[in-house]
């Protein structure tokens, strides 16, 4: 009868074999997590449509500043100050919290109000400098006002403003704040992606609508981390 040999494991291709499944485990995770990536910015992308159609309102005679922010020059000489419809499309519903008060002066870039959503906050930034001649006090009580016409009834606040001209400069009207409102979905989209794919601990595309239709008020669904970045990217 033939003796049976036994070979150790170095004396045969096991050692390869070893080496094949190790870089299997290494690799089969790193797959998973870049294909989860790449779904979620096919979904994002997929969905940008309608939420474009959405913001897309850009009134005539209305100056947009690029925090976000527009502001209109009325008869009286005051201009009123709001959100622009990108921001509160992604918003939300938030409490209205106004930073400045009738009289005050203001400078460009100094926050006059802070939308607040339990412990997450986005300040908004005043677009002119100033003295303030008015708030909006329907804004505090009805904060819905800011998703239903923030470039009307939504109005923050009324300035008199102290150099028009000079803070208005940078500023975009009509064809062209439409062309930087469509350069801003597009940051936003690849701002959402990443934001997402932080959040993978949630089980589902939490942002998305069945058909991958991005909802309204996307930011009410990321943390205070996620507000805190978009605060950095878009508002100031």
């Amino acid at each position: 009868m033939n003796a049976i040999i036994y070979s150790g494991l170095f004396e045969t291709k096991g050692v390869e074999y070893l080496i094949i499944i190790a870089f299997l485990a290494m690799l089969i995770p790193f797959w998973f997590v870049i294909n989860k990536k790449s779904k979620i910015v096919m979904e994002v992308t997929r969905a940008f449509d309608s939420l474009t159609k959405r913001i897309l309102n850009i009134p005539k005679g209305i100056y947009y500043s690029r925090n976000h922010t527009w502001a209109f020059l009325e008869e009286s000489g005051n201009a009123k100050i709001g959100l622009n419809d990108f921001l509160a499309t992604v918003i939300g519903n938030v409490e209205v919290k106004m930073i400045v008060s009738p009289g005050e002066t203001i400078k460009k870039g100094g926050v006059i109000a802070e939308m607040k959503q339990g412990d997450k906050h986005l300040n908004i930034l005043s677009p002119l400098s100033g003295i303030v001649a008015e708030t909006n006090a329907a804004i505090t009580v009805h904060p819905e006002l800011l998703n239903n016409e923030p470039c009307k009834d939504g109005w923050l606040c009324a300035v008199q403003p102290a150099q028009w001209k000079a803070d208005t400069g940078s500023f975009l009207l009509a064809d062209e704040a439409v062309r930087w409102i469509l350069s801003e979905v597009g940051r936003f989209k690849d701002f959402l992606a990443v934001s997402m794919v932080r959040q993978s601990h949630e089980p589902v595309l939490i942002s998305l609508q069945e058909g991958g239709e991005i909802r309204p008020h996307i930011l009410e669904e990321m943390n205070s981390e996620i507000w805190e970045d978009f605060q950095k990217s878009f508002l100031t």
